[in-house]
């Protein structure tokens, strides 16, 4: 299962917003976060695939939740207007982000292009 951050987490674990300017990712491999709510439909399809990625992915990638309705500060920091949004972090280059719901596939091609992990 995705873990879920909170704001706390997420700069202990991702990067530190409110004291760092420039882009500084703290973590120690590639990252996938779910901007989701609980009450929008395509989040309900995406949650599965997830949670099956992260099992899959369980030692190459590092895959979090981002409540938005919860965690609104966060949300606005990456100007999430629509979710689910997915938010692809690699490790030495700025993050991507992708909206809507996609099937597995679409995560997985992704996956292969921005990590450059292919299974």
């Amino acid at each position: 299962m995705a873990e879920l951050l909170t704001k706390d987490t997420f700069k202990e674990k991702i990067f530190d917003f409110e004291n760092e300017k420039e882009w500084l990712f703290k973590g120690e491999r590639p990252v996938i976060i779910d901007f989701y709510a609980d009450w929008c439909g395509p989040c309900r399809m995406v949650a599965p695939v997830i949670d099956e990625l992260s099992e899959e992915y369980k030692d190459e990638i590092d895959i979090y939740k981002v409540d938005t309705e919860d965690q609104k500060e966060l949300a606005a920091m990456f100007g999430i207007k629509s979710i689910p949004s997915i938010l692809f972090i690699p490790m030495d280059e700025q993050p991507k982000m992708a909206t809507g719901a996609m099937p597995k596939e679409n995560f997985r091609q992704a996956i292969s292009e921005i990590f450059n992990i292919i299974k």
